[in-house]
């Protein structure tokens, strides 16, 4: 029998951070998903709720080339944040050197594989379900960290 899938969505943006606790003994993902595009805006909301999820813990961001990530708003609020927030931009073509990109390959294989949703909110549920199955595992995580060359 062939489905036919009529989707009326179109697009779920998610951000990601995946980090190490201060000590360097436990390995953490935090994650946000919004219906349309992350802007600037979307981005420094996630970024204070991360700050909030942290404790106000000194954090080193990674960001890649999103235009959200360079634009002036966000240029002028990371100025204004850093006593807690470093960021280090990855090179272009650097999708290695970034540990959240196993995080969306590991989403994608296995809660996301072959998955053609009728609504957003059924997207949402198995991205969040993928999402806080990955995060809830420590080794996991540190092995995404790892992969990419990062330590402490």
């Amino acid at each position: 029998m062939l489905r036919q899938h009529l989707s009326n969505w179109k697009r779920l943006s998610r951000s990601a951070a995946l980090g190490y606790d201060p000590r360097g003994e436990g390995a953490w993902l935090v994650f946000s998903m919004i219906p349309g595009t992350h802007n600037d805006v979307a981005l420094i909301d996630f970024l204070t709720q991360l700050r909030g999820h942290r404790g106000g813990d000194k954090a080193t961001l990674i960001w890649d080339g999103l235009p959200g990530h360079r634009s002036n708003a966000m240029r002028a609020w990371l100025k204004t944040q850093r006593h807690w927030l470093v960021v280090e931009r990855l090179p272009a073509y650097g999708h290695d050197l970034n540990p959240i990109e196993p995080v969306w390959g590991k989403l994608k294989s296995r809660e996301l594989a072959n998955l053609c949703p009728d609504t957003i909110g059924e997207a949402t549920a198995h991205a969040d379900a993928g999402l806080e199955r990955i995060g809830s595992d420590t080794e996991l995580c540190h092995s995404f960290l790892r992969q990419c060359g990062l330590t402490l």
